[in-house]
């Protein structure tokens, strides 16, 4: 639900540009926040007319991270997906000006539908819930079988070293969030939990899964896609971000989440309720069928390397977390919920070395077996 404006913006600026570069939309605007995203502060413009726009800006400040906060990406996959079988908002204009609102920005339609926050999908029937989530899976699915080339997004990303290149990334980005100190106290955010560990054991080449290349979400989530009002079904996708090329298993895996962090423990804001556990939640659908729903349409099957990808997937939310935490302790952070999340890196960061364990013990057995 969007509210109260919590970062402030030049509203006659913003005015004025939209007057000038996007004359469909009627001025004056009525301007609230939206209290979801962590990452990039997320308005609700709404025209005289009563008609709804969202604007994505890039948050104040100094940038922790030259990855992150990528408003020019999402502008530039959701305008390259208009036209594909890919539910996606439509996207106005970009500005990538700083001098008109502070940050760059851009304008795409108001979805509106529903964003359902909790994946276990609490209120709804036994049947829809399973539609719903297969309506999820399939539409991710979709997305990995556009031809990225075809749509102009030949220079989006490298198809080759998706999860190398992601390890250089993260190592740079964790040391630069690790090293951030507390605006008040001074001290340092800190490592992850068995940082070094967990970065040997992904770069390990002969453990790594098939190298593919599609374009990827990077946050493929269910609170990231909108479904209509009554039937269950995607209308369209939200927070492009962290889109890139790179290798597809790493949605499936974030998308799966919520399914193996209700085996956590600590009570950290990733922990899944009990409801992912199995048979606890009527229409929930299990891994297996999930993957076996996407294989059906993406034409490959992503089973027998999952459980890799599941680990660095859970690896890679610890890191967002710390991120989270660095924009906490640098007062960055643009949502309520914010501290919450930095609480759980450490706690994600254990459970994904609980799964390479895993991991590891599955290949030597299989070793042994050989002998």
């Amino acid at each position: 639900m969007a509210g109260r404006v919590r970062h402030p913006i030049d509203v006659k600026a913003l005015e004025r540009y939209i007057e000038q570069n996007v004359p469909e939309i009627k001025t004056p605007l009525d301007i609230k926040q939206f209290g979801f995203g962590q990452s990039n502060p997320t308005y609700q413009l709404t025209s005289p007319t009563g008609q709804r726009y969202v604007m994505r800006k890039k948050p104040p400040g100094k940038l922790i991270s030259k990855a992150a906060h990528k408003v020019e990406r999402e502008y530039r996959i959701i305008h390259a997906l208009e036209h594909t079988d890919v539910p996606v908002p439509k996207a106005y204009c970009l500005c990538e000006d700083s001098s008109v609102i502070g940050t760059p920005f851009y304008i795409m339609e108001f979805l509106d539908g529903r964003i359902i926050e909790d994946p276990a999908m609490p209120g709804v029937s036994a049947r829809e819930r399973t539609a719903l989530w297969k309506s999820a899976i399939e539409t991710l699915a979709k997305f990995h079988r556009v031809d990225f080339k075809a749509v102009g997004l030949e220079s989006y990303g490298k198809p080759q070293g998706f999860y190398n290149r992601q390890l250089a990334t993260w190592r740079t980005i964790c040391a630069a969030q690790a090293a951030t100190k507390d605006a008040d106290t001074g001290k340092p955010v800190g490592d992850l939990p068995h940082f070094d560990s967990l970065l040997s054991f992904f770069a390990d080449t002969s453990r790594q899964p098939r190298d593919r290349g599609t374009l990827i979400h990077g946050d493929y989530k269910i609170d990231n896609v909108v479904f209509h009002k009554t039937e269950p079904r995607v209308i369209g996708i939200l927070d492009w971000e962290m889109s890139t090329v790179g290798h597809p298993l790493s949605d499936i895996a974030n998308i799966l989440g919520p399914f193996e962090n209700a085996k956590m423990t600590g009570g950290a804001m990733y922990s899944s309720s009990p409801a992912f556990l199995p048979g606890a939640t009527a229409g929930l659908p299990t891994p297996d069928t999930i993957m076996k729903w996407y294989a059906d349409v993406a034409g490959w099957d992503p089973r027998p390397e999952i459980n890799w990808a599941l680990a660095f997937s859970t690896f890679r939310l610890s890191a967002i977390c710390q991120g989270i935490a660095a924009r906490v302790a640098g007062r960055q952070a643009s949502s309520e919920a914010a501290a919450k999340h930095a609480e759980s890196m450490g706690p994600l960061a254990e459970y994904a070395w609980e799964l390479v364990k895993v991991d590891i013990d599955g290949k030597q057995q299989q070793n042994k077996a050989r002998l």
